[in-house]
């Protein structure tokens, strides 16, 4: 049979991939003096990309299947595209004024950036093994070489080779998870394979595929044990870059997953495969995660070890539907579903506008360290209230957005309504108060501590990176008292 082509749902893509051809083009037409302009091409096509979504929500009840059931463009699929698009759209932001003024190949940045957001865009709708590694891949290839854009620079050098050594390990484990998958069950499609546990159930190598599997996204939302990567990766990394990878990527990753465990795995059968991986993943992540942000006084690391610990908050709910589900209980598997989606878009803004700030600062103190921000609310007072802003969400202090994410992620766990979830969500209490310490760390240094340095002039923001600014502060606050917005998104996405 021919494919069926639906090119009002592919159109989010096609447009994308049409806006990576002009950008390479016009890189290479343009003269010198306006290559900047592809920023320019970039943004107006990653805008471009939100109108045909736009267009298909109001089709809400529209399922919108291809490729024998391998892509479906759902509520769902939906909200993640425009997050990932919006995110983007805000990196660019970050990156415009800091790629013009550094030796950096420009036309080449933004198309590895929206090469990478493809992949994404790609993967909110991949309910195939093939399709969501190869979207996997076209997520983690560009930002191997993005980590590394700082090309005379050694600390960024070796950032780009240590995630590129992780992420070929964590690839190969994770294709051979799946390959055990398809041998086992005879498929490729997501449909196929639950259909395949609900009707003959589990054997021991089945265990041994998902194991593998999940160790491979592991590593690719950067749980504990397999978290090495990110501190160096984040710190030698573009400031830019590393906001990219904390928030697209990491959520990149995080919808990986998703898609495999809601919609392949979640069955009464292979619940109890998984759950207690995930569980052990959760605890570490947030435990080891902010246990080693509280000695960082660098800034870009302890974000790095807390974008460990967010992760491992993110895990929670997909433990508490494993819990439930190997119980029959699969009504929480919707609750769960709902709080990964909210919280990842929660995270994203918060997490943006932070790193944000730190590009504001880093342009005129030329440091991400902590002891540079002593005394910014005397010299800055706007950064200085956004990022407390973004630090009090980080730690989920009401009313800012991130209140709304703990609340969610903790519901689910409790819902479970076992030993194990409710043990997980005490672990999880507990390293909330622990994160509070670090993320107040950072306030105290901007309002109580008198500045270190002689230049207390104000610090000249640009207007594109005041706008990123802007926009996820908006968010962090919106959210935070009107939290009703993100909880209609995830009733959305997970009523398709």
């Amino acid at each position: 049979m021919n494919p069926v082509f639906d090119w009002h749902a592919l159109a989010p893509d096609v447009v994308l991939a049409a806006t990576i051809v002009v950008v390479l083009v016009a890189d290479l037409v343009l003269p010198e003096r306006a290559v900047w302009q592809t920023s320019r091409i970039a943004s107006l096509g990653v805008l471009a990309s939100l109108v045909p979504i736009v267009t298909l929500a109001d089709h809400a009840n529209d399922v919108r299947t291809m490729f024998s059931g391998a892509y479906v463009v759902d509520n769902y699929a939906l909200a993640l595209k425009a997050f990932f698009l919006v995110a983007t759209y805000v990196t660019i932001l970050l990156s415009v004024d800091y790629i013009e003024e550094g030796d950096y190949y420009k036309g080449e940045f933004y198309f590895l950036l929206l090469t990478s957001v493809l992949g994404m865009s790609i993967m909110t709708s991949a309910r195939d093994l093939i399709t969501i590694f190869v979207a996997l891949e076209t997520i983690s290839i560009p930002t191997f070489i993005l980590a590394a854009y700082r090309k005379h620079d050694r600390v960024s050098n070796e950032a780009g080779v240590k995630y590129y050594i992780i992420g070929v390990l964590s690839s190969a484990l994770m294709l051979y998870g799946m390959s055990l998958i398809f041998g086992v069950t005879g498929s490729t499609l997501l449909s196929d394979i639950r259909a395949h546990l609900e009707t003959v159930g589990t054997e021991p190598l089945l265990a041994v595929a998902i194991f593998l599997s999940i160790v491979g996204f592991a590593f690719k939302v950067s749980a504990v044990p397999f978290h090495f990567w990110a501190p160096d990766t984040y710190e030698g990394a573009p400031t830019p870059v590393t906001a990219f990878l904390s928030v697209a990527s990491k959520a990149g990753g995080f919808v990986a997953l998703l898609n495999i465990v809601f919609f392949g795995f979640a069955t009464e059968a292979a619940s109890d495969l998984w759950w207690g991986a995930l569980w052990a993943l959760a605890a570490l992540s947030m435990t080891l995660g902010n246990l080693a942000a509280l000695r960082q006084t660098n800034l870009v690391r302890m974000l790095a070890y807390s974008s460990v610990a967010q992760g491992g908050f993110m895990l929670v709910p997909f433990a508490a539907a494993g819990i439930a589900g190997a119980r029959g209980d699969a009504s929480v598997a919707g609750t769960s579903f709902e709080a990964v989606v909210i919280y990842l878009l929660v995270y994203g803004a918060m997490n943006l506008g932070a790193f944000a700030v730190v590009i504001a600062v880093a342009r005129r103190t030329r440091s991400a360290e902590i002891s540079t921000y002593r005394g910014l609310f005397a010299t800055s007072p706007a950064l200085a209230l956004t990022m407390t802003a973004f630090m009090a969400s980080l730690a989920g202090i009401p009313p800012l957005a991130g209140w709304f994410a703990k609340f969610v992620m903790f519901r689910s766990a409790l819902e479970a309504g076992t030993g194990w979830a409710v043990s997980l969500a005490v672990v999880a209490a507990v390293n909330s108060v622990i994160a509070f310490f670090y993320y107040a760390g950072v306030i105290r240094a901007m309002w109580f501590q008198p500045s270190e340095g002689e230049d207390r002039t104000p610090i000249r923001v640009p207007p594109a990176l005041s706008g990123a600014i802007a926009l996820t502060t908006a968010v962090t606050l919106v959210i935070g008292v009107y939290p009703q917005l993100f909880a209609r998104v995830g009733e959305l996405a997970v009523g398709s």
